[in-house]
């Protein structure tokens, strides 16, 4: 790959923010939300009036600024001209039901009112919902136009692509039924929406008004998914792209962890793909610390960023990765779940724990609900005998469960069937087919260990929830459903069964997000296992200043951790990422590594 040296590439302070749309996207972790703020504050110092909007249903700018921002823009205190907003989508999705379900109250019965309601609870509504906000704001110029630039901080790539590609599916799906969408499922009135799409569509594929800013780490799994989101939101026409690198440590002088450090990102950026290359880029150095507050913010876009006053690294005295195996190993069968925010090490510590698991003697399953499937790219394609890899594949699930409801729809008529498959083109089809394809998944465990690599924590709990709300419905019409998913919240709620993992990294926003799961999880009546810190610098007693500022502020995170759950387990930062069965088995056989 041709990037440019990293020490050459500018900061964000630069001057490539001409368009009055910048779309952030990028796997999760990557920074996004803290780069996008950066940007925000770098413009409103130069006198832009700037907006940053969040369209992410686990949005943290509240904790970026310090403030607490609704759906309309809210002042940033210590920084002219900048405003927070939030578009939460389960409110959006609220509204959006009864808009749907509204009109005909008192013109159906009950039970058919009820019946809509339940339909419209689920995950797909509050997608649309929140793409129904998303897109409003592009529609109408004329509501934002007291600023100079609106900033998206998007959610993570997979849920980012799937927004976009909507439009064009709906569109083509009230070109093809006339008639209008079937009043069962979320297309309920689509059509009247269409316009709105069509001119968020045009304002998004814009190059003049609208730049898509491909937010990466220097690590391969973040510039696959770059490439990836480019070349797909590309073909949607999006074309005018741009590429920042975010956490870089271009000095790393002659500092042992320091060199490995800047190794294992050069050797990432090496084999990046090539199409990357294409595009302006820029470099954020990494940062000592936690990047929260404008002043951190400020100091992120600038090239001279400052370290500042730090603890000490602590000396932490907790259990390693190959002591959780060891409990794992003696429970025996069961379901382990790795969840936690993106971009922590969810998918190499499943597949590190699953390896370890069969080279213990026993057969494991590894699958994943993460529509991105980096999974295989952990294993490197290379999964040892004893262990089976599967992936719930919302394609092929939702193909399953179409053939299957309409194998039980023999005796319809010819216009309930017309009905009936309509309403199995509603993207709540797929909903359904995977939450299936999930409890399938945690049956199995009954038989055998599986080791489920979770998609980032908003999609988990989606799922988590539709257990829970599927739950409540069986009990309330006794319906005929498969013994799988009538049983599978009280498998989820049995620590005996179900291993719920916490994952994070010891900085302040993912121990946030981590506590965040942990309270979802109570309220659904499940009690973590666990949480496994990761990545951690504190063990690497590296004497170079950028690193040795983030592993004393390590301290703070850590001891926040420890209180919230009663088993804790640190993992130390990898000096070579643990790729591939050799470096799982590595990572897995050691606690926290020296350097």
């Amino acid at each position: 790959m041709s990037l440019p040296d990293t020490q050459a590439l500018p900061a964000l302070e630069w001057t490539g923010w001409e368009t009055r749309y910048l779309f952030f996207t990028g796997k999760g972790g990557v920074g996004k939300t803290t780069t996008a703020s950066a940007v925000a504050v770098a413009l409103a110092d130069v006198g832009k009036r700037t907006l940053i909007i969040s369209t992410d249903p686990a949005s943290n700018l509240d904790d970026m600024f310090g403030v607490t921002a609704g759906q309309q823009p809210t002042a940033v205190p210590g920084v002219n001209g900048l405003f927070v907003s939030n578009l939460d989508p389960e409110v959006a999705a609220l509204a959006f039901k009864e808009r749907a379900v509204g009109p005909y109250r008192g013109v159906l019965p009950e039970a058919a009112i009820t019946s809509m309601e339940e339909q419209l609870s689920g995950a797909c509504t509050v997608e649309i919902a929140a793409f129904n906000e998303f897109t409003a704001v592009l529609a109408a110029p004329e509501d934002t136009a007291e600023f100079d630039h609106v900033i998206f901080d998007t959610a993570p790539t997979g849920h980012t692509l799937r927004l976009l590609t909507l439009p064009s599916a709906w569109s083509g799906y009230v070109d093809q039924h006339p008639a209008g969408a079937s009043c069962l499922g979320p297309l309920a009135g689509l059509d009247q929406r269409r316009e709105q799409y069509a001119r968020a569509v045009a304002v998004l594929s814009d190059p003049a008004l609208t730049t898509l800013v491909l937010v990466a780490r220097a690590e391969d799994s973040a510039l696959r998914e770059a490439a990836r989101a480019s070349a797909e939101l590309h073909a949607l026409g999006v074309a005018n792209q741009r590429l920042v690198l975010n956490g870089l440590l271009p000095d790393a002088a002659d500092d042992p962890a320091a060199v490995a450090f800047a190794e294992r990102q050069a050797t990432a950026l090496a084999g990046a793909p090539v199409q990357l290359a294409s595009f302006p880029a820029a470099g954020v150095r990494l940062i000592a610390g936690d990047v929260t507050g404008v002043d951190a913010l400020r100091q992120l876009a600038r090239e001279d960023a400052e370290i500042p006053a730090h603890e000490d690294p602590a000396e932490v005295d907790l259990p390693g990765l190959d002591e959780l195996i060891d409990e794992l190993d003696a429970a025996g069968n069961g379901v382990v779940m790795t969840m936690g925010k993106g971009g922590v090490g969810k998918t190499t510590l499943a597949a590190a724990i699953a390896i370890a698991l069969v080279d213990r003697g026993h057969d494991v399953t590894l699958s994943t609900t993460d529509p991105a499937a980096h999974i295989t790219h952990a294993l490197a394609h290379d999964a040892p005998d004893g262990l089976s890899v599967e992936r719930i594949d919302p394609a092929v699930e939702t193909a399953r469960y179409t053939a299957e409801v309409l194998a039980a729809a023999e005796g319809l008529d010819d216009e309930g069937r017309t009905l009936l498959e309509e309403d199995l083109r509603s993207p709540c089809t797929e909903e359904i087919a995977v939450f299936r394809a999930f409890a399938r998944t945690v049956d199995a465990a009954r038989e055998r260990i599986v080791v489920l690599d979770t998609a980032p924590t908003g999609h988990t709990l989606l799922l988590l929830d539709a257990a829970q709300s599927y739950h409540r419905e069986v009990k309330r019409t006794n319906a005929n459903v498969p013994e799988e998913v009538s049983e599978l919240l009280a498998r989820l709620r049995d620590q005996q069964f179900a291993r719920m993992l916490i994952i994070t990294l010891p900085e302040s926003t993912p121990v946030q997000e981590a506590e965040r799961l942990q309270a979802d999880l109570r309220r659904a009546g499940i009690e973590p296992y666990g949480w496994v810190i990761n990545a951690s610098l504190s063990a690497a007693r590296s004497a170079h200043p950028t690193l040795r500022a983030r592993a004393g502020a390590e301290r703070s995170h850590i001891t926040r951790a420890r209180q919230q759950t009663p088993r804790t387990w640190l993992i130390g930062w990898q000096p070579v990422a643990p790729v591939g069965p050799a470096g799982l088995r590595e990572l897995a056989g050691t606690g926290p590594v020296a350097v």
